[in-house]
């Protein structure tokens, strides 16, 4: 059962949200924050595996209550929805910590898949957008210096920028998925950062895996 709870600061999204989510078998709607500060409170008193959260929101915004709760729980994945596709918000909410990033127009199947992603330590972002970030990483990436990664760490960081699952990592490199996991654990340390999709960044940042590369 994935404990879910998401924000939003219209009344209509919010409960539209809950209409479509909360019948899901699998599901457990815990609430709807109105703002950031109320979804940094709130994730705190429900513990939930999953958070859904607009972006744009008066007070605290999205961002903001992103980075905020992936300091304090990083453990819970983080899913950012917005109606602004534009790259401030984009890398914003991944730079913060965010795992996944939805429009609010795009498949409403689209967040049943996000959500059931994160809550496997995957991300997921809308395909209307990834476009957008892989242009971003077709510029020059900028070489500097890097934190000493084994071959295999590295191996498995490229996969990771590729959008392989921990399964699909073990596969390829005919390894066990809990040594996967541990690899990962590894590599978010080594270079600083807490999520999946941050540490995708910085491989292509880093020239580790061309903008072109077939995912």
């Amino acid at each position: 059962m994935i404990r879910l709870l998401i924000a939003d600061d219209q009344q209509l999204a919010r409960e539209g949200l809950r209409q479509l989510l909360s019948p899901e078998p699998g599901i457990a709607f815990l609430g709807a924050a109105r703002d950031g500060a109320e979804l940094i409170t709130m994730a705190r008193e429900h513990q939930p595996d999953v958070i859904l959260t607009d972006l744009r929101m008066p007070g605290t915004d999205g961002i903001t209550a992103i980075r905020r709760l992936t300091a304090r729980t990083p453990d819970c994945p983080i899913i950012a929805l917005t109606t602004f596709d534009t790259d401030d918000y984009l890398f914003g909410a991944l730079e913060a910590g965010a795992v996944g990033f939805l429009l609010k127009d795009g498949d409403p199947d689209l967040y049943l898949t996000a959500i059931r992603a994160a809550h496997r330590g995957q991300g997921l972002i809308d395909p209307q957008v990834t476009r957008r970030l892989v242009r971003r990483f077709a510029t020059p990436p900028v070489r500097g210096q890097s934190p000493a990664l084994t071959l295999r760490e590295t191996e498995v960081l490229r996969l990771v920028a590729l959008g392989r699952s921990n399964a699909e990592i073990a596969a390829e490199l005919r390894i066990a998925a809990g040594t996967v996991k541990i690899h990962v654990s590894r590599v978010l340390s080594k270079i600083g950062v807490r999520t999946r999709v941050q540490a995708a960044i910085h491989a292509y940042r880093s020239g580790l895996v061309p903008a072109d590369e077939e995912r």
